[in-house]
Formats: structure tokens, sequence, C-alpha cells
């Protein structure tokens, strides 16, 4: 049956014909919702679909779903599966709407829109992105997937493109160009759609760019407007409205006086991670990224507004707060990383924070109305910085490891990818946890004078990473509280841990490892309850959504790469330690683990008898049937797993890959190829328990 608590429909099993028109009818789902107009909070709230890259406004990515729990959980099966084609690092989201499942391939960037129940290819759009925007891609050609409004996909392509496709036909509706590729830009992360504006974000912060985000029209591509996180308070839309919640950065024009002359122009600041939306505040939240060079001393002063948490109005751009994380960066410890919005009770008192775990290594807890800083313990080995002060707001550099031309300085923590990078968190409003996928490295690092030569890389830096401290592990799932401040459990990971994660009411948190595993555990006590090897490493994000056939189901794509997985899929020298900006040294072993990959994987409980005669479509997945007996599965039994979330010691043992690979869609329904439109309208660580209290 549909429970209704407090507003939030939690899904409970029933029969699935019965439960599929219940969920149409409550939420309004499907066509009859396109034809009035979409709600996107409403949508988003559908358990039976997943129509933002976060799930929610709040970025919880949290399920109501509760089919597959932690009794059954060992039971999950591939259902179906497909290949994109691209063996380069797969970061999108999977987007359900509407019982159609859509992707995102790296470059080229293909749209692929798929039958959600049983995998049959719908249609492919294909647009013409230009081949030279792969080489001034700093990590990888990756894409962090699209979003849905108003029958329509929107996402970006890496040549700086947005686009926006009809969800029916695949056919395009527009695009527009936002930047430039000979300067260094490229654009990879997922948009998010708010009142009818698609905010979107530029990448390119080692190539001396200009950071900024844009809101386009949803149904023209207009630019309504752009926000610079250097220079003018005019270019970065700070006007007198603008409370910053610290003294330090209070002032007029602070994105050039905290500059030397001009260095603004290329000083980074870009917004390549994720969105979030408060109704209620009606305030969108983002961070910005690293300052450029890494050689901070090119660049004196606090280098605002990089690295800065920023709370801004949607329909107009203009800032009503922001906090730097880390004013005069020395590490490339960016701020782009998720900002979940939570009401929380903190000393006793109900308070709407800002949730934001950290590259620094620091889980912060904001006031998200006025941007103070309520909390910022670490949550990993923490080496280049002293603390948060809580009075100031300010972080304390390390000075021991103050960076200066020509010296080598020895076992920063955080590397420079952080604490934890781009990859997102979940959060469970029945445990009160966020789960927490992120690494654990440190590095050594040099400085050296770099000059700018626009579309080139501008670092002045070389970095070496390895393992942080322990017995090898560099990465590491986690959950952690964020009242009690303080990690309840923890699985360390040889690798680190790049996938993003999701949480259900099933109380089953996904993630997904370097080494080609995807694992269930119990959200509760961080048992690894079901595992499964997949063709490739995971870097990838899990959705979940609810089939035409009354069947949860969750997605997650296979393809190891990125920045953290390049050495698996690029022509690097293993030999070179400090290649692909430092991360080659901290992962030369990869390779003798997974090799490049671009399959989607979709896996469901087993069907029950008669629950066919519920599918849209009109039968079973050939390839569902063939994975029903294919290898790569593991219960909690076979994996070893301890309740207390012990080391899972056969993760070095490759019990098979998937065998049932789907091939095009059916004969008798031939997916359509809608090209761009050319005259457009516009080793495992030891296990963790936490103390107690």
């Amino acid at each position: 049956m549909v429970k209704m608590e407090a507003g939030i429909c939690r899904v409970r099993k029933a029969r699935p014909q019965i439960l599929l028109a219940m969920l149409m009818a409550v939420h309004g789902q499907g066509a009859v919702a396109q034809e009035k107009g979409d709600n996107l909070q409403t949508l988003s709230q559908d358990p039976a679909q997943w129509v933002m890259p976060a799930k929610n406004y709040a970025s919880t990515r949290y399920s109501e779903l509760d089919q597959i729990d932690t009794e059954n959980v060992d039971q999950l099966q591939l259902a179906w599966s497909f290949s994109n084609g691209v063996n380069r690092g797969q970061e999108s989201i999977p987007l359900v709407v509407d019982g159609t499942l859509y992707i995102v391939g790296p470059f080229p960037n293909n749209l692929f829109a798929l039958d959600a129940t049983t995998g049959d290819l719908k249609w492919t759009y294909s647009p013409p992105t230009q081949k030279a925007a792969q080489g001034v891609a700093c990590c990888d050609v990756v894409n962090r997937g699209a979003a849905y409004s108003n029958g329509r996909i929107f996402y970006n392509t890496l040549d700086n493109n947005t686009v926006a496709v009809d969800a029916k036909t695949g056919k395009e509706v527009w695009h527009r160009k936002l930047g430039e590729i000979n300067q260094g830009q490229t654009m990879t992360m997922a948009p998010l759609v708010v009142k009818g504006k698609v905010l979107v974000g530029n990448s390119g912060g080692e190539m001396g760019v200009r950071g900024w985000l844009t809101a386009l029209d949803e149904n023209t591509g207009e630019i309504i407007w752009r926000a610079y996180h250097t220079g003018s308070d005019a270019d970065v839309l700070i006007g007198d409205d603008f409370q910053a919640p610290y003294d330090w950065m209070r002032g007029k024009d602070l994105g050039i006086k905290t500059w030397p002359a001009d260095r603004w122009r290329i000083g980074g600041g870009t917004a390549w991670g994720w969105i979030s939306y408060d109704p209620e505040l009606d305030l969108i939240f983002y961070g910005t990224g690293n300052p450029g060079p890494w050689n901070s001393n090119q660049r004196e002063g606090d280098n605002l507004w990089t690295t800065t948490i920023f709370a801004r109005d949607p329909d107009t751009g203009m800032a009503k707060w922001a906090y730097q994380t880390s004013p005069h960066d020395l590490w490339d410890h960016d701020g782009v990383n998720e900002i979940l919005l939570l009401d929380l009770e903190i000393d006793g008192k109900p308070r709407k924070v800002a949730l934001r775990p950290g590259r620094t290594g620091y889980m912060y807890l904001l006031d998200r109305t006025n941007g103070k800083l309520i909390s910022a313990e670490p949550f990993d080995t923490v080496t280049a910085y002293k603390g948060v002060d809580l009075a100031t707001g300010r972080i304390i550099p390390n000075e021991e490891k103050k960076p200066s031309v020509g010296r080598l300085v020895q076992d920063v923590c955080p590397a420079p990818p952080g604490a934890k990078d781009w990859q997102p968190t979940a959060w469970s409003p029945r445990t009160q946890l966020l789960y927490v996928p992120h690494q654990h490295l440190c590095a050594n690092l040099k400085m050296s004078e770099v000059g700018y030569i626009a579309g080139t890389p501008y670092l002045g830096a070389t970095a070496d990473m390895y393992a942080g401290p322990g017995d090898g592990y560099r990465g590491e799932f986690m959950a952690w509280d964020p009242v009690k401040q303080k990690k309840v459990w923890a699985i360390q990971e040889k690798f680190p841990v790049w996938s993003g994660t999701t949480v259900t009411a099933g109380d089953i948190a996904f993630y997904g490892t370097m080494d080609r595993w995807f694992k269930a555990v119990n959200a509760k006590t961080g048992e690894v309850l079901w595992k499964f090897r997949a063709p490739s490493g995971f870097i990838g994000q899990p959705s979940t959504y609810q089939g035409s056939d009354g069947r949860q189901y969750v997605a997650i794509l296979s393809g190891v790469g990125g920045w953290a997985g390049a050495l698996a899929v690029a022509e690097i020298d293993p030999r070179v330690r400090n290649g692909a900006l430092g991360f080659v040294g901290a992962t030369q072993d990869l390779p003798a683990y997974t090799t490049g990959g671009s399959t989607l994987l979709v896996f469901a409980l087993p069907e029950q008898p008669g629950a066919a005669a519920g599918r849209k479509s009109g039968g079973a997945d050939p390839a569902a049937k063939a994975a029903e007996s294919a290898p790569g599965s593991e219960t909690k039994e076979a994996s070893g797993a301890s309740p207390n979330a012990s080391p899972d010691k056969s993760d070095d043992t490759d019990t098979g890959l998937a065998e049932a690979v789907s091939g095009p869609a059916s004969a008798d329904a031939p997916p359509s190829v809608a090209p761009r439109s050319e005259n457009p309208k516009g080793p495992v660580g030891e296990e963790f328990n936490a103390p107690a209290d």
C-alpha cells in the first residue's frame, strides 16, 4: 500500500498492478503530468521516478522504495544491461521519468533513452561534439548526467553546449553554446532545473578559465543571468542585500581586491559540481572550484570567490550570502561538493542546515538561512590544516606545510582530490545518517613558476599521491552522524571510493568500488549484505526506481575512469607517479583489477510468477532471463561480511563477470537516432567501530 506520513509517500509492498495505478493517481505521474506542466517538486517525491540528479532538490539521494530490504537484498539479480559504447569514465546518473531511463555517455556525449523495465532502446540522440574538447578536459571526458523538466531532457556536452531534447522523441529542441574550448573551458556537470531555469556551470580550473554559473530559459535556451566567481560585485552578482556571514568576506569588489592585479581574470572558481534548492527560502546552493594556478605563491590573497559556497536567488542570480571554505587555497581543495539541505535538531533547537562533506576533510554544517558555521569536524586524516575557527569561520592552515617554490612538502593530508571529491553522498531520514563515499589519500607536492597560455594546463605544481595512514587502504564508505558530529561505521576499501551512493527506505545503501564490486550495505550497521562483480570498476552514481511491472530496480553505470581511474583507461605510464595530476601514484595497481567499460547494469529481485503480465511492453526481457543464472552476484554468506562492517576478504577473488548484455532494441521496435539540428531554435583496511557516547 501507499502510506502517507507527514506528506511523504512511503511505498510498502503491494501487488504490482495496484501499486502502479496508485502511484500514478497520487503523484500525477507520466503523460497526465506532462500535459498539465510538470511540478518538479512533486515529481521528485514520486518513489517510482528519479527525475533530477540528486533525486530531490534537497540533494538527499534518498528513495522511499522499500521492496528491496535487508532481508531480501541477497536475492538481487541482474535484470538487464546496456552498453553505451564508450569505454571511458562513466559518472552519469541514470534518470527515470514516466517509465523511460535516460543516461548520458562520456564524450561524444550521446544521450540514450531505454525502457526502464525491459531495457529496450527507444532512441539515441547524438550531438556533433567537437573532438578538440577531449584535449582540454583535465580529468577524463566524463559527464555527470542530465535533468528533466516539462517533457524535456537537459544536459551539457564537453564542448560547452547545453542541449534540450524532447524526452519522448529524442529530437533536439534547442542547444546553446556557453564557452570556448580554445580557452580551456569544458562542461561536465549535471544541470538542475529550478522555476523554469536550467542551471549550468563550467569546468577548467586547471586551465586558467574564469568560473561561472549560468541560468538558461528552459523553453528557449536564452541566457537569463550569469554569475561569475571572480571579478567585480556586478559580475559576481553581489548587491546591496548580500550578507556575508563573517567580517573578512565583507567589502566591495572582493573578487578583484583579494587577488594580485588582473589575476582574477584567469583565477578559476568553476562550478562543475552540484546544485541544491530550497523552495521555502527560494534559494539555490552550490560551491565553486579551486583558484588557479595550484601554485598559491602566484596569487596572494584570499582569492574570493573561489572555493566558496553561494546562496543565490534563482530568478535573478543575486547572491544572498557566501562562505569561503578554503581562503587562498593551497592544495586544490575545491568547494564544489554537494550540499544537502536538512532540517535537524541541533542543541535542542530545530535548525535549517546545509550539510557539506568538504574536500578539506571537514564535515561542514552551516545555517542555510545565513551561512554561519555550526560545526566542522574532520572525517578523515587532516594534516594540511589545524582545524576550522568557528568564531571567524576561517580554516586554519598548518604553517609547517606552507608551500614555496622548489620546496617538497611531504605528507599533505588530504591530497589534492580532498578527503571527498565530486562523488555524491546520501542521507536517510530513517537512520538520520549521512552515507559518504570518499578517498583516504595523502600527497607530496612541489610548487614551480608557471605562465598562462590559453587552453593549456595552468598548474605550477607536481603531486605524488599515496594511501593515508593505516594499512594501505585508499578509500572508505562510511556513515556519519551530523548531530553528534562523529563517524558511526565505516568500510575500508583498497581504492578510493569514487562512486556516488543512494539509500532507501529498505535501509539499504548502494555504492560501487573501483575494483569492480557493486555493494549493498545495511544502512544501520554497515554490514555488506550483497555484492556483484561487474565488467569494469565503478565511478558512477546509482539510482533506484519502480518499473511498470511493480518491481524496484537499481541502476548504475560500470566503467572506470575519471581523475581517479585515468591510469586504467588512458595512455599513461604507470611508472610516472605524478602522472594524471598525481593520481597515478595512488593507483599504480589499478590496471591489475580493471580496464575501461561502458555498461549500464540494472538489478531487481527475482520476478514473481504472473508479474510479467503487468509489463507495458509485454513479456520479460531475454537478457534478464539469461542473467538469472549469470555468475557475478554474491550473497552476504558468500561475501564473508560481518555485522560490524569487517573487511571484505573476498574482494581479490574474481567470481566471474555479468554475462547477460543487452543487445539493440527488439526487431519490431527499432531505435531511432536523432542528431542535433543544424538550425536550432535558439589492500583492504580494518573495521571501524564508533566509540561509545
